[in-house]
């Protein structure tokens, strides 16, 4: 299962005096995805990037730029993040009236679908849902919020989520995000996680680590 694990790194955690050396760095160490959370403000407390800084780095990876949008309302701003650079697009279900459109229009954007649950989100808004979505993001934090636990009450969560996935016979992403480090991430992936976003866990001790943080996140 180790290798098919995927690392998608939060660059949040990342040195941004320098953010496209980084991302080059992340890439090179073995990164499958790159992990892009913006915020708003509004829908969570805090302020981060917005689709002009995803233009600019794009052009320090060609890897899959995974872009979870924690904003409200979202679909305004859906074609500035496709035009930027997004590969997948992830956002909240309660940040939009009608998620079945949010997602129509992020797939006629060109783009891969993502529904993100915050851990009061039950996973019943799922199921209408779950047949035009190509990743799920589990968040096992309170999004918003730095330097929180992994939430272990959301395991078994994730663990219907895998079984849901598995009912539907396509290849959907199961994503985890909030905490995860070397003790949590083995925990997320047995509950039946394939991609793991870790900031810190992947950026402590500079460069000259990622690789093995990656490595050590995957199980490798």
């Amino acid at each position: 299962m180790a290798n098919q694990i995927k690392i998608s790194p939060s660059i949040l955690s990342a040195d941004f005096s320098y953010l496209g050396k980084e991302i080059e760095a992340i890439d090179k160490a073995g990164a499958d995805y790159i992990h892009v959370d913006v915020m708003d403000g509004h829908y969570v407390p805090n302020l981060t990037i917005g689709p002009e800084v995803i233009k600019d780095i794009r052009k320090s990876s060609k890897k899959t730029f995974d872009v979870h949008l924690m904003i409200e309302p979202v679909n305004p701003l859906l074609e500035s993040f496709a035009k930027a650079g997004s590969d997948i697009i992830t956002f909240h279900p309660e940040a939009e009236g009608n998620p079945k459109e949010t997602l129509s229009i992020i797939k006629e954007l060109g783009c891969k679908t993502g529904i993100s649950l915050n851990p009061s989100t039950p996973i019943g808004v799922l199921d209408d849902l779950i047949d035009k979505v190509d990743l799920i993001l589990v968040m096992t934090v309170v999004p918003g919020f730095g330097g929180q636990s992994f939430m272990e009450d959301q395991l078994p969560k994730i663990e219907s989520i895998r079984k849901m996935i598995d009912l539907t016979g396509r290849q959907i992403d199961l994503e985890v995000d909030g905490g995860i480090n070397f003790e949590t991430a083995p925990k997320a992936i047995s509950a039946g996680a394939n991609v793991l976003v870790a900031g810190t866990a992947t950026f402590k001790g500079g460069q000259s680590q990622y690789e093995k943080n990656i490595k050590t996140l995957r199980g490798v």
